[in-house]
C-alpha cells in the first residue's frame, strides 16, 4: 500500500494505483470524461487535471501514478484554473442543442460545464460540423458534432465486445469517431456504447425522441433471455416501457447489458400484443371475458379427463417464465392426476436431468478471473453475449480457452486449441480428451480400453493444458445441452473436471432453467418429456410462453403433434403467437407486467416486480393458472401473492445453493463413431431464441436478425458445384426449406448448419437430425 496526501486527507492506496483510484477510495470527486473504471486509461480528455505537489504542470488524475507521500491538491487554484481552461476548449465546437438533445438531464458535459464553463464563449470562428453516420437500427450517430473524444466508445470495442467497429480517423478538430469503412455496428454488447457516451453524440436510436429522462420513473427487474439474468433498470412512463438500462450488480452483470437484453422491451408495446382471452369457434378467434374463456378450459380438462384419462394430458412451459409460473402449471397438470409436465422443449435426450439441478458448477464472476476454460457444444458470442464478455476478460489476462464444436465462429478473443468435429462425433472426440487426461493423471479412463481410443496431439494439448492452472472450468453449452447424447457429453466432462481440478457446469439457455428444474417443472414418474408431447397427438396440451413449432427440438414432429391434438390452450402475451392447432389464447403478462422469481445459471435466486399495469386484459400467468386449479377443485390454489407461490415452490431460498448438482450418471455403451451422411448443427440464432425477442422490432433489423442460410463446409460446397448467392434445397423426412447457401470452410466435414426458431426453417426436423442438400 502506498499512502498519498489527498486534500489535506491522508489516503492509503495499492502501489500501481493512479490518482484517480485514491480519489474514489476517498470518496473524492475529480471531473472527468474518458476515464471509466472498466476500460484501459486514456487520458485524452484533460478534465481530471490536479495539482501534484513538486510537479511543473497540472497532472491527469487518470493516468498519474501514486508515489509514497505525494501531495495532491483537486481543489486548488492552479487545478481549477486547468479544468476550466480544458472545459473551454471542449465546448468551443460543440452545438448549443441541449434542448433537443436526448442526452439532456443525464449528460455529463451538461453538468460539468455548470461548474467548470464559462457564461459565454470567447471563441468567434466558425463551429466544425460532422456528417452523421448511420450504423444501424440500435444506435443513433446523426450528431456527431456533439462528440468530445473521450473514446469510451471505441475501447468499449476493442477491450469488452472484443471487436474494434469504431475508431478516430484524422486529427486535431478534424477529428470523428467514425466505423471508417461505412460498415454498421453490429455487436451484440453495442448498446453500451450508448451508456458509455458522456455527451449526446451516440444515442438509442429505438427510445430517440420519445420523452425526457426526468419524465421517466425507474424501476428495477431481471432479463428472462439468458442465464446471467441481468438486473436492469426499465424506465416507465404512462404505463409504458421507454427504455432499459443496466442495474450495476458487480457478481451479475458488472454495468453492461446484451442488446438483447436491452431492446427486448420494443416487443411488449407492439401491436402483436394479446389483450383479451380469444376463442376459436368455427375457425374463427372471439373475443370472450376471463370467465368464459377459463370456464372453456376447464370444462375442456374435465371433459377430456373423464373421456380418456389423464395419460392424453400434459403442459409445456418456457424457461423465459418465472418461477412461480412454472410450480403452478406443474402443480395443475399432477393435481389432475398427469405428470407429463416438461420445459426442455429444445432437448433431445432426457436423461439429462437424473441426478440434480443443472447449473453453472461455479459463480458468474470467477469466469472472469479463469486461467483455463474448455467450452463444450457453445455458439458462445451469440447464447451468451455476457458470459462470453466475462470469458473475453479472462483471455485478455492470459487464460487459455479451448473449444469443441462443428465451427470455427469467431469469439473475438485469444483461443487456445480448437476441435472440430460433425455433432455425431462430439462424444467421441471428448472421449480422445476424457482418454488424454486418464494418461497424463494416472486416472482410470473412463471408457473401456477396447473402444479403441487414442488421444491426437490436439486432445493431449487440452488435457495437458486443463492440468495446469490454477482456476478452471468445463463449461457446456446450449447444443451440449440439446445434443442427441447430452448426457453422455456431461458425464465426459465431469470425468474431465474431476481429474483436473475443474468444476463443470451448464451455460444455462434461458433466465430460468435453474429455476424450472427447481420446482421439478418435468415429468418424474414415468410422465411423457417435452420431446414425446410434442411428437404425438395430446388429448389436452397447456403450453405457457411457448411456440411449438420455433421452440421445439423437432419442428416438423412438433407441427404434425399439434394438428391431431385436442384442446390446445396457449397462455400468451401476444395474439400472433404461433401455436397451430389452438383453441383458446389466454394473453398473461410479460415479465414487466408481473411479480415473479428467475434463478440464473449460478443458482442466484432473483424476485422483480412489475413495473407496469398488464396490458388490456392481460393477467400475470400465476394469477391465471391460480383461478383455472380453483375452476378444477384443486387443493392448494389459495395464494394470495406471488410471494406466498415463491415460498410454496423454492422452500427455503437459503438451501438452493445444495440443490445444485451437475453429477452424471455412470457412462453406458458410449457410441463414439460419427454417424455417416450429411447431419444438421442447429443454432438458434440470438434474435430468434424467445417470443419476446422475435417480436422486437430493432433487433429484427439488425444483421444478426437477417434470414437463416445453410452454410456447407468447402468440401460439401465444391462437390455440388455452387456459387456464391445460390440457393439450396435442405430435406429432413419428408419436410424441406428452400435456403440461400454459403461457403463456411471451417464447418466439419459432412455437417450443414441449418438454424433453427425461425420461420423460414420451421419446417425441418430434428435440430441434430440427419438431412439431405441438393442444389436448387
Amino acid at each position: 500500500m502506498v499512502e498519498i496526501e489527498l486534500d489535506g486527507k491522508k489516503v492509503s492506496v495499492v502501489e500501481g494505483s493512479m490518482v484517480m483510484h485514491a480519489a474514489d477510495a476517498a470518496g473524492t470527486y475529480i471531473p472527468h470524461f474518458c476515464y471509466h473504471k472498466k476500460l484501459s486509461i486514456a487520458a485524452n480528455c484533460r478534465m481530471c487535471l490536479v495539482e501534484v505537489e513538486k510537479a511543473p504542470k497540472p497532472m491527469p488524475a487518470c493516468a498519474t501514478p501514486v508515489t509514497n507521500g505525494m501531495i495532491v491538491r483537486t481543489k486548488s487554484d492552479k487545478a481549477i484554473k486547468a479544468q476550466q481552461g480544458v472545459m473551454e476548449f471542449l465546448l468551443i465546437n460543440h452545438p448549443l442543442d441541449c434542448p433537443i438533445c436526448d442526452q439532456g438531464g443525464e449528460c455529463q458535459l451538461q453538468d460539468l460545464a455548470v461548474g467548470y464553463g464559462g457564461s459565454s464563449s470567447r471563441y468567434q470562428e466558425e463551429k466544425r460540423v460532422v456528417f452523421h453516420k448511420d450504423v444501424g437500427p440500435l444506435i443513433s450517430m446523426e450528431e456527431m458534432s456533439r462528440c468530445i473524444h473521450c473514446t469510451r466508445c471505441v475501447r468499449f470495442g476493442q477491450e469488452v465486445a472484443g471487436i474494434m467497429e469504431l475508431g478516430m480517423i484524422h486529427r486535431g478538430e478534424h477529428s470523428e469517431i467514425t466505423t471508417v469503412t461505412g460498415d454498421t455496428v453490429d455487436s451484440e454488447l453495442s448498446g453500451n456504447m450508448i451508456d458509455l457516451c458522456p455527451v449526446g453524440a451516440l444515442t438509442s436510436k429505438p427510445f430517440r425522441y420519445s420523452a425526457r429522462t426526468w419524465e421517466l420513473s425507474r424501476r428495477k427487474s431481471v432479463s428472462p433471455h439468458d442465464g446471467v439474468g441481468a438486473n436492469l433498470i426499465v424506465q416507465v412512463k404512462s404505463n409504458k416501457v421507454m427504455r432499459v438500462l443496466p442495474l450495476e450488480n458487480e457478481a451479475v452483470n458488472e454495468c453492461w447489458l446484451s442488446d438483447r437484453d436491452r431492446f427486448s422491451y420494443e416487443a411488449l408495446n407492439s401491436d402483436s400484443r394479446l389483450t383479451t382471452p380469444m376463442i376459436k369457434q368455427g375457425g374463427q378467434w372471439q373475443a370472450v371475458d376471463w370467465n368464459t374463456a377459463l370456464g372453456y378450459v376447464a370444462d375442456g380438462l374435465k371433459r377430456v379427463k373423464a373421456e380418456f384419462g389423464v395419460a392424453g394430458i400434459g403442459a409445456l412451459g418456457s424457461a423465459q417464465s418465472t418461477v412461480e409460473e412454472l410450480h403452478l402449471l406443474a402443480k395443475l397438470v399432477r393435481g389432475l392426476g398427469s405428470d407429463n409436465i416438461d420445459y426442455r422443449t429444445r432437448h433431445a435426450d432426457f436423461n439429462l436431468e437424473h441426478g440434480g439441478v443443472r447449473w453453472l458448477g461455479t459463480s458468474i464472476a470467477s469466469l472472469s478471473t479463469l486461467q483455463r476454460a474448455f467450452v463444450i457444444g457453445s455458439f458462445l458470442r451469440k447464447d451468451q453475449p455476457l458470459l462470453a464478455q466475462r470469458i473475453r476478460q479472462a483471455a485478455r489476462h492470459g487464460a487459455q480457452v479451448h473449444s469443441l464444436g462443428a465451427v470455427n465462429d469467431d469469439w473475438l478473443m485469444p483461443m487456445g486449441t480448437r476441435l472440430v468435429a460433425a455433432p455425431s462425433a462430439w462424444v467421441g472426440v471428448l472421449a480422445q480428451v476424457a482418454a488424454a487426461v486418464a494418461a497424463a493423471t494416472g486416472a482410470v479412463s473412463p471408457l473401456p480400453l477396447d473402444a479403441g481410443i487414442e488421444p491426437t496431439d490436439e486432445a493431449r494439448a487440452i488435457a495437458t493444458s486443463l492440468i495446469s492452472g490454477q482456476q478452471k472450468a468445463v463449461l457446456l453449452g446450449n447444443a451440449a445441452a440439446q445434443h442427441p447424447q447430452a448426457s453422455q457429453l456431461l458425464a465426459l466432462a465431469g470425468f474431465i473436471a474431476q481429474h483436473t481440478g475443474a468444476s463443470v457446469g451448464y451455460l444455462t439457455e434461458a433466465g430460468n432453467t435453474v429455476g424450472a428444474q427447481l420446482v421439478h417443472a418435468m415429468p418424474r414418474q414415468g410422465g411423457l418429456n417435452a420431446g414425446q408431447m410434442l411428437s404425438q397427438p395430446m388429448k389436452a396440451l397447456l403450453l405457457l410462453n411457448v411456440e411449438p413449432t420455433l421452440d421445439a427440438a423437432d419442428a416438423a414432429a412438433a407441427r404434425a403433434a399439434l394438428e391431431g391434438s385436442g384442446l390446445v390452450v396457449a397462455l400468451t402475451p401476444f395474439k400472433d403467437a404461433q401455436v397451430e392447432n389452438a383453441d383458446v389464447l389466454l394473453p398473461i403478462a410479460p415479465f414487466t407486467e408481473t411479480s415473479g422469481t428467475f434463478v440464473n445459471a449460478e443458482g442466484r435466486v432473483q424476485s422483480f416486480h412489475g413495473v407496469t399495469r398488464p396490458l388490456g386484459d392481460a393477467r400475470p400467468a400465476w394469477k391465471v393458472l391460480r383461478v383455472l386449479g380453483n375452476l378444477l377443485g384443486l387443493d392448494g390454489f389459495n395464494h394470495e401473492t406471488s410471494e406466498e407461490v415463491r415460498a410454496e415452490a423454492l422452500g427455503d431460498v437459503a438451501t438452493v445453493a445444495s440443490r445444485l448438482n451437475n453429477e452424471a450418471a455412470a457412462l453406458g455403451v458410449v457410441h463414439t463413431a460419427a454417424a455417416g451422411g450429411l447431419e444438421r448443427l442447429a443454432d438458434v440464432p440470438i434474435y430468434s431464441t424467445d417470443a419476446i425477442v422475435r417480436r422486437a422490432t430493432s433487433l429484427q433489423l439488425t444483421a444478426d436478425a437477417k434470414p437463416p442460410v445453410a452454410s456447407l463446409p468447402s468440401a460439401l460446397w465444391q462437390t455440388l458445384g455452387l456459387q456464391a448467392g445460390e440457393r439450396v434445397r435442405v430435406s429432413q423426412g419428408g419436410a424441406s426449406a428452400l435456403l440461400p447457401a454459403v461457403e463456411e470452410p471451417s464447418l466439419a466435414a459432412n455437417t450443414v448448419r441449418v438454424p433453427a426458431g425461425h420461420a423460414h426453417t420451421a419446417t425441418l426436423g430434428a435440430m441434430f437430425g440427419a438431412l439431405t442438400i441438393e442444389k436448387a
